[in-house]
């Protein structure tokens, strides 16, 4: 079944007075890349969290947003750093007698400094929080793949209708590539007894060269090679598997054959077909550019 790589999904876990709120999106890129945004108690577990969407999205760029309203554990007590609050209270000191300054070193000044004053038993709280924390970003990527799936679901539909269109070209090629080996024939021994005239044709040697024509008009070995990559094209759609990256590369050699028909087969129709099967070849490798 295949997979949308564009999707969103929110979940949230309850606390004793507060939540954590799990926010992820994705959207197509040719790899798995995932950007993780963390509330400074939380970033500890910022590897768990990648892990845990890694081991569900393969493909895509995947931004998970986690937001923590509240506070568990609402008594826990500031603790003070005093050997930081001394080493800033020397910083000053020096850097006054060495600007000549005379202005007093306040404990506001230096309560205010990064690290001095934090919540006691913060790591606990952190650690306490882990497993609300996992739950609700597997709930958020459990949001985001549903819609991933129900979207891949429409794209699955749309791919089957362009390939029995594929499947109808190709037929129509196939149908008429006989012929045009048939009247390239003929239209050369035409030409050439036209311009030979009286003197004659030399049957062997025209013969030798309608079969040289031949082999360059003939198109059986491409058409064999599309109905294969046709084949192989909906057995990876039936894959549970990530197939994009298959589908593409399939598509690829697709539209080789076409190409290469396109050049070997002199004829206006099969030349028609031949744009129509790039045309539909292209909007398929415009959706397969959205699949997992």
């Amino acid at each position: 079944m295949i997979k949308s790589m564009t999707g969103y999904g929110k979940a949230e876990a309850a606390l004793a007075g507060g939540r954590i709120i799990a926010e992820i999106r994705s959207v197509n890129h040719r790899y798995g890349e995932i950007y993780v945004k963390l509330p400074r108690p939380l970033m500890a577990f910022e590897n768990e969290v990648r892990k845990c969407v890694a081991g569900r999205l393969k493909r895509g760029k995947i931004e998970v947003f986690v937001q923590q309203e509240g506070v568990a554990g609402a008594g826990a007590l500031p603790v003070v750093n005093l050997q930081l609050a001394r080493a800033y209270h020397e910083a000053f000191s020096r850097m006054k007698e060495a600007l000549g300054m005379h202005d007093p070193i306040t404990l506001p000044l230096i309560a205010s400094q990064r690290d001095v004053l934090g919540a006691g038993g913060g790591e606990e709280m952190a650690e306490s929080l882990r497993e609300e924390l996992l739950a609700a970003v597997e709930a958020a990527v459990a949001g985001l793949d549903a819609m991933r799936l129900r979207e891949g679901t429409e794209l699955m539909e749309d791919l089957k209708g362009r390939r029995e269109t594929l499947s109808l070209l190709i037929g129509r090629v196939a149908e008429r590539a006989p012929q045009v080996v048939a009247e390239a024939g003929r239209r050369l021994k035409e030409r050439v007894e036209q311009l030979a005239g009286d003197s004659g044709v030399d049957e062997g040697r025209l013969a030798q060269e309608i079969a040289f024509m031949a082999d360059r008009c003939d198109i059986t070995e491409e058409l064999v090679r599309f109905a294969s990559h046709l084949r192989q094209f909906d057995e990876t759609l039936l894959l549970e598997e990530p197939v994009g990256r298959k589908l593409d590369f399939l598509l690829q050699e697709l539209n080789r054959e076409v190409n290469t028909v396109g050049s070997k087969a002199n004829d206006a129709e099969i030349a028609s077909c031949v744009v129509q099967l790039k045309a539909e070849l292209e909007k398929i490798r415009e959706q397969i550019q959205n699949i997992e």
